[in-house]
């Protein structure tokens, strides 16, 4: 086939495709279900994934027990590590009931005292004349009204949202429940993954198939895990560093640090947002220990568990990390800026395997 032919054939491909689009943006009451079923499988589907990642290595140690002689039903593995699994994660919560609850209970009895702290700091050097010209007293008492507006209005909105409330509810639960029998079926099925998806192609391209599927895998792989560990050390340490400087709502905060910390380089400066504003309501020294905690927990992550636990293996320049996180950002938000990175690797992994073939074929 000759370059015009191709280019042509590429052309009219191409056309067709965007025809495609279009008549489909057209059919709305088509598409409409369709992305709402697409949105309701969507979080279920990604925390099972996530889930399927760190929970694999366990079930290939479960795989190698041996009883009478015979290995563990990959059937009976899959069970065992969703029940424990469950029972892990109701122990934790369970844990942290009481204390979370405790954290909260002293901040809402220690705000009083900080508002009259606050009102004893500005009568305190209210004698100064660039005090006098700033007029901080007044400045104080309209964060105070808008304060007290702004939880009227939160409160009026609770109250007026209760269906939306319970649809929230109602999707939580749905995630609850769904997400430990798509995670069991994921450990009990995915070695049929990849021979199903090569019975679509023809025997000269499923072994290429396998390969591609296997580098998605491994890439996947590395990162979910990785991820997982980084932030189960970002937490763990700063909620640690938090409880020695005697920071309020230090098992939350930290647990908020953790779970930011999923967002490559943006994550600890959302993370810290909160524990600073609880901070600085306490003393601007509190805000500096603060800052120092999470900047020793950072650099520890930064120089000894993100390069030994990820590593280098996804090779993504730091620019396009950020390029990415900005465009998901805005198209998707923390969601978006969460997933950006493992999509663009995989999405990464199957140009580059294609590449390849295309520079092999093309050699000889």
């Amino acid at each position: 086939m000759t370059n015009e032919r191709k280019i042509l054939l590429w052309s009219l491909e191409a056309l067709i495709v965007v025809c495609l689009l279009w008549v489909g943006s057209q059919l709305t009451f088509i598409l409409a279900p369709l992305i709402t079923f697409i949105s309701a499988i969507f979080i279920p589907l990604v925390v099972s994934i996530f889930l399927y990642y760190m929970m694999r290595p366990l079930l290939g140690l479960l795989l190698k027990i041996k009883i009478k002689g015979h290995h563990l039903p990959r059937s009976i593995a899959s069970l065992l590590i969703v029940i424990l699994l469950l029972t892990a994660i109701i122990s934790v919560i369970l844990a942290l009931i009481q204390p979370v609850i405790n954290e909260f209970n002293e901040l809402l009895s220690w705000l009083p005292h900080a508002t009259k702290q606050g009102q004893a700091l500005i009568n305190e050097i209210s004698h100064y004349d660039w005090v006098r010209r700033v007029d901080l007293s007044s400045y104080y008492d309209q964060i105070s009204d808008n304060l007290t507006k702004f939880l009227k209005r939160t409160v009026n909105v609770l109250s007026t949202s209760a269906g939306s409330l319970i649809g929230m509810v109602a999707n939580v639960v749905v995630i609850i429940v769904t997400v430990p029998v798509m995670l069991f079926y994921m450990l009990k099925d995915s070695p049929k993954f990849t021979p199903s998806i090569q019975r679509f192609f023809s025997e000269r391209h499923a072994k290429e198939v396998r390969e591609l599927l296997h580098q998605m895998n491994q890439t996947l792989s590395s990162y979910i895990a990785g991820q997982a560990l980084e932030c189960l050390f970002v937490a763990l340490g700063t909620t640690i560093g938090y409880l020695i400087i005697g920071q309020p709502m230090a098992i939350v905060l930290g647990i908020i640090a953790g779970l930011t910390n999923m967002v490559p380089y943006v994550g600890p400066y959302i993370g810290i947002t909160p524990a600073l504003l609880v901070a600085f309501a306490v003393s601007p020294t509190q805000a500096l220990w603060v800052i120092i905690v999470v900047i020793i927990v950072q650099q520890i992550d930064g120089n000894i568990i993100y390069p030994n636990i990820i590593g280098k293996s996804l090779k993504i320049h730091p620019l396009t990390i950020i390029v990415l996180l900005l465009a998901a950002g805005n198209l998707a938000g923390i969601g978006g800026m969460i997933l950006c990175v493992p999509v663009y690797a995989v999405c990464r992994t199957v140009l580059n395997y294609f590449w390849n073939i295309y520079r092999l074929e093309k050699e000889s």
